[in-house]
């Protein structure tokens, strides 16, 4: 029904094809622009979500203006944002390709010299973001699109991004990221600086290194213990293949204390 719905409010604008994804903070449409013939990708406020939390919708249309001031090569352009007939949503270029989450559920571990490239796209971008003030708060595998013929990485999903002033439990003491990836300080709602965002970036490079998270627990409060307290095995001894350069590299970024990590 809310296909159906949201597909009328934007008639003459958006043509929708189909659902990409989900996830707890919207959903994804591909989605033709009509006047310019393009494909795109658009994101959308569940309605029931902008209507019952009026503080969530001003979030989502707040963080996505702001994710719109960025033009990378290595970040996901955002072309509009609006609000029509109670829909809240923002309209993406669309990637084709796949995510780097997909590619590691479906091969496994990246060759050290194809994760090299993947993260250091991965890092110019978020470099990019972090001099214009925005922290990301949730680099993960499936915010990583890998476009398909240039192998080209662009970081995606700004949803929940903030800026440096922003603590991690403004909005009710919601702790924002993927708990997996989360670093120790915005685990704990502290301020967060771009060096959180290199510590979920070192996560997901030792996952797709080692094709093994750093830390892993039967819940989610054990994962965060985990990240708090616990050092993760090295990344040599699960997969020796590595280069030691690379590795220590990808070890710094996942330092407890954010002044031992990369600046």
């Amino acid at each position: 029904r809310e296909f159906i719905d949201f597909q009328q409010a934007v008639a003459g604008q958006y043509s929708l094809e189909r659902e990409l994804g989900r996830g707890g903070m919207g959903i994804v449409f591909l989605a033709r622009e009509v006047r310019l013939a393009r494909p795109v990708a658009i994101k959308l406020l569940p309605r029931s979500l902008a209507e019952a939390r009026p503080e969530l919708r001003e979030r989502f249309l707040r963080e996505a203006q702001m994710a719109a001031q960025l033009s990378h090569p290595n970040i996901v352009p955002i072309h509009h944002v609006d609000e029509v007939g109670g829909f809240v949503f923002f309209v993406m270029a669309y990637i084709e390709g796949e995510t780097l989450g997909d590619r590691l559920r479906t091969r496994g571990a990246l060759p050290p010299a194809e994760a090299a490239k993947i993260f250091r796209d991965v890092g110019w971008a978020i470099a990019y973001a972090h001099l214009r003030g925005i922290v990301h708060r949730d680099i993960k595998p499936d915010n990583i699109l890998l476009e398909r013929g240039t192998g080209r990485a662009l970081v995606t999903d700004f949803g929940i991004a903030g800026d440096l002033q922003t603590p991690s439990s403004a909005d009710g003491n919601y702790v924002r990221g993927t708990v997996h990836y989360l670093s120790p300080e915005q685990a704990a709602g502290a301020p967060v600086d771009g060096r959180s965002d290199l510590y979920s970036l070192g996560v997901t490079a030792y996952y797709a290194l080692t094709g093994r998270l750093p830390f892993d627990a039967a819940n989610p409060m054990g994962v965060l213990v985990a990240h708090a307290s616990r050092k993760p095995r090295a990344i040599v001894d699960r997969a020796p293949g590595v280069p030691h350069k690379l590795a220590t590299a990808v070890e710094r970024c996942l330092e407890k204390r954010p002044e031992l990590r990369w600046e």
